[in-house]
């Protein structure tokens, strides 16, 4: 069985608002998850596979032992990563990618498998598959790094959305420092950020504060 993973604070990275900071994607990673990232997601959508894939392991060696990292849509990349030694934890996948059961099937049961929804219907399948570990729900707020989702949930409305299932739920999309009490407090599983630390002047205390608040709403 999976050990539950923290999701308190799940940073998906983005290598063009890194770079737009100064900073390389493994040293995001590393300064974030050293001011207390919880879980990683590798996210490069328009990567061509051996370059991602080499990210992939040169994150997983750096902090792998620390944080599960999981590996956005490219199963592909995850299976070569594992295969390769790499300490890597599992996948997100959306609804546009391959269906969940399916990747369930590909990564075996002792990886870890989250989802992305945005609507009742979808959370609700989610839980009904049996397929996944966690869900991604939203977005909170519109944002440039989730365009295929609606936007303008809110905190109400994501934490009403994931009132509807026994699985974990992180909210997704446009979520900043001042959502992260709220979501605590509302019964999130964690919240999912990306420009949040990403584009920061310094990651690790970007994360640091993200966190004591995300703990001030569990009080």
């Amino acid at each position: 069985m999976r050990p539950a993973p923290d999701l308190s604070l799940y940073l998906v990275t983005d290598e063009a608002q890194c770079a737009g900071a100064g900073r390389s994607v493994l040293e995001t990673v590393v300064a974030a998850v050293d001011g207390g990232a919880t879980c990683v997601q590798l996210r490069a959508k328009d990567a061509d596979g051996g370059p991602f894939l080499r990210q992939v392991i040169e994150v997983c060696r750096a902090v792998g032992s620390r944080v599960p990292v999981l590996v956005n849509d490219r199963v592909d990349v995850f299976l070569a990563a594992r295969e390769l030694g790499a300490r890597v934890a599992g996948v997100h996948v959306g609804q546009s990618d391959l269906p969940a059961p399916l990747v369930r099937a590909l990564i075996g049961d002792g990886a870890f498998l989250g989802l992305s929804a945005s609507t009742d219907a979808q959370v609700v399948a989610a839980q009904d598959e049996g397929a996944c570990d966690h869900l991604g729900i939203g977005t909170v707020r519109e944002t440039a790094t989730k365009t295929d989702a609606p936007g303008g949930l809110g905190v109400a409305g994501v934490a009403r959305a994931a009132s509807l299932v026994e699985l974990p739920a992180v909210a997704i999309g446009g979520v900043k420092a001042p959502d992260m009490a709220p979501l605590a407090a509302a019964g999130l599983a964690g919240g999912a950020v990306v420009s949040a630390i990403c584009c920061a002047p310094d990651p690790r205390r970007a994360a640091a504060e993200l966190l004591a608040a995300w703990r001030e709403g569990l009080r």
